[in-house]
């Protein structure tokens, strides 16, 4: 039977109509690995309803954070997007999941590949200065169908290299790459005719990927992770797991909320 503890909304920020960010108490005795997910949820009619999230807290702050779509009809979004302070959250007990570092074989860049809210657990990952240390470069991509989907934009460019124990390893190695689908921008189109096109690489000045040297994370919509992770097996990269680690990972856990 599924263990969550019961904890308390601290805050909501309403990135547009359709994204939102809840924050919520830890309790004391609740560890994660950066990367990973958990069942979140909340109580209906006297039953627990839950879905997987990504933590986009990193494993060392004493507040979780959450990143979510809201779904029309969803059984739960369409509740929690609704959540206020002060209101009860449930969070299970045991987080899992792929996106964790610790599955991949050693490299030198580390590419995170995000659409929609799958860049939650990137989020923790780009927080984790020892991430920095294993790494010469961690380059993150989000893509999204509009530029006000692009949350966490001002946090990635701006506050995240300030931060005062590890803000220079991200002014060195961290490179924020967003891409719009549907709207003008400076770097537009899906992610994966970006990396078939190689204009990723030429606007980066990066060398294209080779598994000798690159790691991937992948975490988005399924027709992205299908498109690029047969475009990684393409070029020699073998997909990693908790038992044998790779050079990319996804994460399947997610499903409609």
């Amino acid at each position: 039977m599924l263990k969550f503890t019961e904890e308390k909304v601290l805050d909501v920020h309403h990135w547009t109509d359709s994204l939102f960010t809840i924050k919520a108490t830890r309790s004391a005795g609740f560890r994660f690995v950066n990367g990973q997910f958990v069942m979140l949820g909340m109580s209906v009619e006297g039953r627990p309803l839950l879905r997987a999230y990504s933590m986009a807290s990193a494993s060392y702050e004493e507040t979780l954070e959450f990143y979510s779509i809201k779904v029309p009809n969803g059984p739960l979004t369409s509740r929690l997007q609704h959540i206020k302070v002060g209101d009860s959250l449930l969070v299970g007990t045991k987080p899992t999941g792929t996106l964790v570092t610790g599955n991949l074989v050693p490299g030198k860049h580390l590419w995170l590949l995000a659409t929609g809210t799958g860049l939650a657990p990137f989020l923790s990952i780009i927080k984790d200065y020892e991430v920095y240390e294993k790494f010469d470069r961690v380059i993150l991509t989000h893509t999204c169908r509009n530029v006000a989907d692009l949350a966490y934009a001002k946090f990635i460019r701006e506050e995240l290299p300030q931060n005062e124990f590890f803000g220079e390893m991200v002014k060195k190695k961290l490179v924020y790459y967003p891409t719009v689908t549907r709207e003008n921008f400076k770097t537009p189109g899906r992610i994966t005719h970006l990396l078939k096109t190689g204009k990723i690489f030429h606007d980066l000045d990066l060398p294209p990927m080779h598994p000798e040297r690159d790691r991937v994370m992948l975490c988005g919509s399924p027709e992205m992770l299908t498109e690029t992770s047969t475009l990684l097996e393409e070029m020699g990269f073998t997909e990693g797991n908790s038992g044998e680690p790779g050079h990319y990972l996804i994460e399947k856990a997610f499903s409609v909320k």
